[in-house]
């Protein structure tokens, strides 16, 4: 098996990254197994990024139009079929979706490498498109990419991406309408082509009754009508089932969950008012408030004895008589579980102050592990920057799960700038982490350590730093708890 493709630098490192969980997960898709997902992502990565980087380095044929190419995900995902119908070819089947097999021995898979004429509409509008138009339009519709991500990585403005994105769309229609003008097709087709361009057209028009018994029985004048009709929600089914061909659809599901997970949506821990009750977590958090609430009186408690006349206490116990003004009151920070399971609330006082309270939960621990926003480094976790220490937030995502093993990503928010970092975490279920993508690891015991790679080190202030990984599972495969930034603990986004 090919190892993944060594980056050329920096910004083409960014892109393996972003690339390759859009490539795994399609893989998985098309195989039986994780590993054999794995090997087939490998294998199908390195062809599509050399197949990118000969078509980067050809010279065209024709000085004033560029070679026709697709933008690097769906290129990717293109080389991850062409892998499956080789390893089909070459007695390694037996990897693979059945359902996939049937589709690679059918007329269906031929479609996509036979003549460029009768190859889906799809498919050819999106490469006939500027690969910076064309990637714009299968990161907004079928990545299902916040405009604000896809701005950042193309480099646009946010302010006018969705009107540029606008644009594309209807680029996209352009193409596809010469491409299908172009296609041979039978004679009751051509007459229904204009008909079918001027409804497609407007939202408010109807559908003749003759156009639309043709589309039920034309494929390709059904996949035209998808392609061309720009309103309805119907451009990304067009796009990945054209594109990507067998699975198209399911990885577009995909995606679409993995966005809505990286956005908060749909995470098990979100606080949907349609979700089921969680009693631990709300026994979690009522626990949390009374200590806050403690906190908080324990200081005012302490501000009032500090200020009372003639320095003394009702029990008769000295006060301060150097006349300063002591004054152990902040805003508390409410420590959850440690590694001891025993919560606890550390006050910090001002600069000037010198006391402190400590205060402990009599009715134990937490139901479930948290994160907290102490700022107490950890003796096992030395900061590997010169960076403050960092609030953070963070979120575990589980993306992908199959019978022996799981995909997920982890996404840490921090408000202090960072010119380096090492995120740790614990598993409590015997996972053992195999891959790791945009950071190296090393794991002892529970305990796993990712640290960041030479091109994603630095993090703005309010900024975020993600990674993914594979990992493996048996029996129950609950989310990692007690994650640290550079040895401070974080709280769960």
């Amino acid at each position: 098996m090919p190892d993944l493709p060594t980056p050329q630098d920096a910004t083409e490192a960014a892109l393996f990254s972003e690339c390759w969980d859009a490539v795994l997960s399609y893989a998985d898709l098309c195989t039986a197994g994780s590993v054999a997902a794995t090997r087939l992502a490998t294998e199908a990565f390195a062809l599509g990024i050399r197949e990118a980087r000969a078509g980067e380095s050809g010279t065209p044929r024709n000085a004033g139009r560029r070679p026709a190419r697709l933008p690097r995900i769906p290129l990717l995902l293109t080389a991850v079929r062409t892998t499956a119908a080789a390893w089909e070819t070459d007695g390694q089947g037996h990897k693979l979706d059945p359902e996939l097999r049937l589709w690679l021995n059918s007329d269906k898979a031929e479609r996509y490498t036979g003549p460029p004429l009768h190859r889906p509409l799809a498919l050819r509008g999106l490469r006939d498109m500027q690969e910076p138009d064309a990637a714009l339009l299968w990161l907004a519709e079928v990545e299902a990419l916040p405009m604000s991500v896809v701005a950042r990585r193309l480099g646009l403005d946010p302010a006018s991406v969705s009107d540029e994105l606008d644009q594309v769309r209807v680029l996209f229609r352009d193409r596809c309408h010469r491409a299908h003008l172009d296609t041979p097709m039978a004679a009751q087709c051509r007459s229904y082509a204009r008909l079918l361009d001027a409804v497609t057209r407007s939202p408010l028009a109807d559908t003749p009754e003759d156009l639309s018994r043709h589309l039920a029985r034309c494929v390709e004048c059904a996949e035209a009508a998808a392609c061309l009709r720009l309103h309805g929600g119907g451009l990304p089914a067009a796009l990945a089932g054209g594109v990507i061909g067998w699975g198209g659809l399911a990885y577009l599901e995909r995606r679409r969950r993995a966005a809505e997970v990286r956005l908060g949506a749909g995470r098990p821990d979100s606080a949907d008012a349609d979700a089921p009750p969680n009693p631990g977590a709300h026994k979690a958090r009522v626990v949390r408030g009374g200590l806050l609430v403690a906190a908080v009186i324990v200081s005012l408690l302490a501000l009032a004895v500090s200020m009372m006349p003639g320095g003394t206490t009702d029990d008769g116990a000295a006060g301060p008589t150097d006349g300063s003004d002591r004054q152990p009151v902040a805003v508390p920070s409410v420590s959850e579980p440690s590694t001891s399971g025993r919560p606890s609330a550390t006050v910090s006082p001002e600069p000037s102050a010198t006391g402190s309270s400590d205060l402990s939960d009599d009715k134990g621990p937490d139901p479930e592990p948290q994160g907290t926003t102490s700022s107490t480094a950890r003796g096992g976790d030395p900061d590997p920057g010169t960076s403050d220490p960092a609030t953070c937030e963070v979120a575990y995502d589980l993306v992908n799960q199959w019978p022996d093993g799981f995909q997920a990503t982890v996404t840490i928010t921090t408000t202090s700038a960072l010119d380096n970092w090492r995120v740790a975490w614990s598993f409590k279920d015997g996972q053992q982490v195999g891959q790791m993508w945009d950071a190296s690891f090393a794991q002892d015991g529970s305990r796993v350590t990712a640290t960041a790679a030479d091109y994603n080190k630095t993090v703005p202030a309010d900024g975020s730093l993600a990674f993914g990984f594979l990992s493996s599972w048996r029996g129950k495969n609950s989310p990692g708890y007690d994650f640290t930034l550079n040895g401070h603990d974080c709280t769960k986004a």
